[in-house]
């Protein structure tokens, strides 16, 4: 069924806590916005397929929590990812303040020096802005970074955003090409199968160490039993790392 894949992507969703970056990619891969979304606890995992100019990619797509208590995590997130979306909400100056940061621990823990970064200025469908377009535009350039502002609960510039990084990284064949036969995100026919039409969907939550209790809330595997034992998210999350 993936014949005419061009490539398998791995797209690293990072940011502040509460900056919308599930939603993000809930509007992205579902067309759907929950304003009563819980945080993110440890990794949710999403896969799409879309086509820009005329080249279909698989998009593997990792949105982390923005808490510190779940950076223990990170190494393994990072590891592979050609593309990344880091998000600050406009109207939160802080969260843009603390880009920086998270610059710094995605040159710490990137596994390519070519990876295509895009900034993303979430939330502009509120009135509260406390953050300038042209200050993000500024940061972006700095950085060399894409740069667009968007919006998860109107839906604007959240396609745009995720076809203009996918479209910059085919745009770098270093990125995808000597990768593409044998280290590509491998999915199970259970795992595509988790959706309908173009995007086939697999989604779950991974628990960081410092979570020991369960219940754990709104966890989710794709293999059976798993959200019901720390020590097999853990696990569950190793093996599929290690696949990217």
């Amino acid at each position: 069924m993936d014949e005419d894949v061009l490539t398998t992507l791995k797209i690293l969703i990072i940011g502040e806590s509460g900056v919308g970056k599930s939603s993000l990619l809930l509007r992205f891969t579902d067309d759907t916005f929950d304003p009563e979304l819980a945080a993110t606890i440890g990794v949710d995992f999403k896969v799409k397929t879309i086509s820009v100019d005329g080249n279909k990619a698989k998009l593997a797509i990792w949105d982390t929590a923005g808490q510190e208590r779940f950076r223990t995590l990170t190494p393994s997130y990072y590891r592979g990812a050609q593309g990344v979306i880091l998000v600050y909400d406009v109207t939160r100056r802080d969260t843009f303040v603390k880009l920086d940061n998270w610059l710094n621990e995605l040159e710490t823990y990137c596994t390519r020096n070519d990876i295509v970064n895009m900034l993303v200025g979430n939330k502009i469908d509120k009135e509260n802005r406390e953050v300038d377009r042209n200050e993000g535009l500024k940061f972006a350039r700095k950085h060399s970074m894409l740069f667009i502002e968007a919006s998860a609960k109107t839906c604007d510039g959240v396609q745009c955003a995720f076809e203009e990084l996918v479209e910059k990284i085919i745009q770098t064949p270093g990125l995808w090409e000597s990768e593409n036969q044998n280290k590509g995100v491998k999915l199970s026919h259970r795992e595509e199968g988790q959706g309908g039409g173009a995007s086939g969907l697999g989604s779950f939550l991974l628990l960081p160490a410092s979570i020991s209790k369960p219940p754990y809330r709104n966890v989710e595997a794709t293999l059976p039993n798993y959200h019901n034992s720390k020590d097999k998210c853990q696990h569950l999350y190793k093996v599929l790392s290690e696949r990217v």
